[in-house]
């Protein structure tokens, strides 16, 4: 493994995309470290500590994960790469929908280019509205929860458009810098920067756990290990359809011939589902907020059943919402029809399947039952921590590092970045990444 890592080190230009990865990296996360112009530092971190001893930020743990904690910082890089995510995923969801993205999705790389373009723009104004909600919530006290101290001295309305203005314009430039890393780098730059946000927080969501003694924290350590070599292994599993190409003459040379596998992965739909649901589950939250003394009992039900996390009926609703999710993701972006028409085109058929539409039928059949225990084990990697944190005492796992959303996308894009340099790295040295 060492002698591996050497040997990408040693390598000139492999080194010097690692080296740039990482100055980015480290860009992002110091980006992420400082205020914006008219946030009371002090007072802010005040509150921030209040928060962490309770749950009054539960609504905004999502962004707050992404951001790796500078959304409650109230830093210019606040709203962290959440933006870029969303506008992503409603783009992607946008071409089943809309013919001319469907079209633009056909065209290629010019195409796709174009695509990147909606979904830049698309980020802006998200990043826009975001700003705008967050920083009146800071402004009214409601994103500390109880937290006396003014985090906004100075709350007129030049100050609050400038902090707007700051934070949007900090969400495009990490946006600039996960296409840098794209381009020039190692691996995607979003997901690096993502990950590099999520572990962020574990050393310190780690010396939280060890304080409450060292049983807890050796427990927390297994737990966390068995989760993340469950993850992978998971992650690792597809089933291969075996796929025969028929011999055909061009010419005077012979074609196809050749068999190979269409790869489903067990977990076709990523760590998706587990946003989505994540997002959904936390609207009620924030709707009783908004509606503050006049919630009745819906902010009594809320506050009772969906807030506190060890409850059963958060944990089936989450799962529930995750399984929903997955299908739906799965059913958008892949299409069997499609599928089973291009290998048609050029000659693949499945053994003992005729092609066209027989064929799109034994796919949709296979992958609906591959998705049910895909959608099964991202619910239960997701509420596993509840439930954990439910035993221990504690109705809310903020503090918990390997919480289901942070460890499948920590564990995926770690993945995923390793094949890269193995690839990259088998191209100079036909030595592999790992033995």
């Amino acid at each position: 493994m060492l002698s591996a890592f050497r040997s990408a080190l040693t390598t000139p230009d492999l080194r010097k995309k690692i080296l740039f990865t990482l100055g980015i990296v480290a860009v992002y996360r110091m980006g992420a470290s400082i205020p914006a112009p008219g946030v009371s530092f002090p007072n802010v971190q005040e509150c921030v500590k209040q928060v962490s001893e309770g749950d009054a930020a539960g609504v905004y743990s999502l962004l707050n994960l992404f951001s790796g904690g500078a959304l409650l910082q109230l830093s210019i890089f606040a709203l962290g790469i959440m933006p870029y995510i969303t506008s992503s995923i409603i783009i992607q969801l946008l071409t089943v929908v809309i013919p001319r993205f469907e079209q633009l999705k056909k065209e290629g790389q010019s195409g796709q280019n174009k695509l990147t373009q909606y979904t830049r723009y698309l980020t802006i104004a998200l990043a826009i509205l975001q700003a705008t909600g967050i920083v009146a919530l800071a402004d009214r006290g409601g994103l500390y929860g109880n937290c006396p101290l003014p985090v906004l001295p100075n709350n007129d309305i030049w100050t609050l458009s400038i902090i707007v203005v700051t934070m949007t314009a900090g969400t495009a430039i990490i946006m600039w810098l996960g296409e840098q890393v794209t381009e020039r780098g190692v691996g995607n730059g979003m997901s690096l920067l993502i990950f590099a946000s999520i572990a962020a927080r574990i050393p310190a969501e780690g010396g939280n756990i060890l304080q409450q003694g060292g049983l807890v924290f050796t427990g927390v350590c297994f737990f966390g290990l068995a989760i993340i070599a469950s993850v992978v292994f998971v992650e690792q599993g597809q089933r291969r359809i075996p796929v025969q190409y028929a011999k055909r003459m061009v010419g005077r040379r012979m074609y196809g011939g050749t068999s190979t596998y269409l790869p489903l992965k067990v977990n076709q739909a990523g760590v998706i589902p587990v946003i989505f649901g994540s997002s959904l589950l936390f609207l009620p939250n924030l709707i009783a907020q908004l509606l503050g003394n006049t919630g009745g009992p819906f902010q009594q039900f809320v506050q009772t059943y969906l807030v506190d996390q060890s409850s059963w009926v958060h944990i089936l609703l989450y799962i529930a919402l995750i399984i929903f999710f997955t299908y739906f993701y799965v059913g958008i972006t892949f299409n069997p029809e499609e599928r089973a028409e291009e290998m048609k085109k050029f000659g693949g058929f499945i053994p003992g399947i005729r092609p066209g539409r027989p064929t799109a039928e034994y796919l949709q059949f296979v992958l609906s039952r591959i998705t049910l225990p895909g959608s099964l084990y991202l619910g239960l990697i997701a509420v596993l921590p509840n439930f954990f944190l439910g035993l221990t005492g504690d109705g809310n796992n903020q503090n918990f590092p390997f919480g289901g959303t942070a460890v499948l996308i920590m564990v995926g894009v770690g993945l995923d970045t390793v094949k890269q340099i193995e690839s990259q790295l088998m191209q100079r040295k036909y030595d592999g990444f790992l033995r």
